[in-house]
């Protein structure tokens, strides 16, 4: 069992950064990747990135890459989701995700977390 809590969550101007934190409890946490999705008001929920276990690869959806960078320090449990240059269509909850594949599907994560809300004005 994992349990994730996402926190760093909050409201800020666009062109501003927000880091978003995913605490796991559990002691295999570098077994699982870690996906980010998000769920903007009367949208699904979208990916948004992954990370391996070991945390040497990345991959993010197009609409973030260059803006948003995700990393992970197995020691303490944590991925992050650094977002910079934010814009108004970023304005989503945000989860943090763990599954044991490497995939962009929801239906591979294993474990969600309960979100945190970013909320971008212009």
């Amino acid at each position: 069992q994992v349990q994730l809590v996402e926190s760093g969550g909050g409201s800020v101007q666009a062109g501003g950064s927000l880091r978003l934190s995913c605490a796991a409890s559990g002691r295999t946490f570098s077994d699982y990747t870690m996906g980010w999705f998000r769920q903007a008001p009367g949208k699904p929920r979208e990916y948004v990135g992954r990370i391996t276990g070991s945390g040497y690869y990345t991959y993010y959806t197009d609409s973030v890459k260059g803006r948003f960078t995700i990393s992970r320090d197995n020691a303490k449990n944590i991925v992050y989701l650094q977002m910079n240059s934010l814009k108004p269509e970023d304005t989503a909850l945000y989860y943090c995700a763990a599954g044991r594949t490497w995939s962009t599907a929801e239906a591979t994560y294993d474990y969600w977390g309960q979100g945190t809300q970013v909320t971008v004005s212009s």
